[in-house]
């Protein structure tokens, strides 16, 4: 399974995207993550169904001021490890 997600609030130049490739190693999910120009961040992942509901609460959970969270599912991807990729 594979979702995208979008979380706002203060979330840039806080460690949340090593927050985010850490919770999602530890979890055992693939995927990427980037900061948007507009302040928040961005990505998606993929893996079990339980690994990724458990992600979306470490979203919530992470370094900074989270707003909200917003995850959708997206059409499969490939990869291997969970990287973190290039403002966007």
């Amino acid at each position: 399974m594979t979702v995208t997600f979008l979380v706002t609030g203060h979330v840039q130049g806080v460690g949340f995207r090593a927050h985010v490739r850490y919770s999602a190693e530890g979890l055992g999910l693939v995927g990427e993550v980037w900061n948007r120009r507009d302040g928040s961040v961005e990505g998606w992942a993929a893996g079990a169904p339980e690994a990724l509901s458990m992600f979306e609460t470490k979203l919530r959970e992470g370094p900074g001021r989270v707003d909200g969270v917003a995850t959708a599912p997206s059409p499969e991807r490939a990869a291997d490890r969970f990287t973190v990729g290039p403002t966007q």
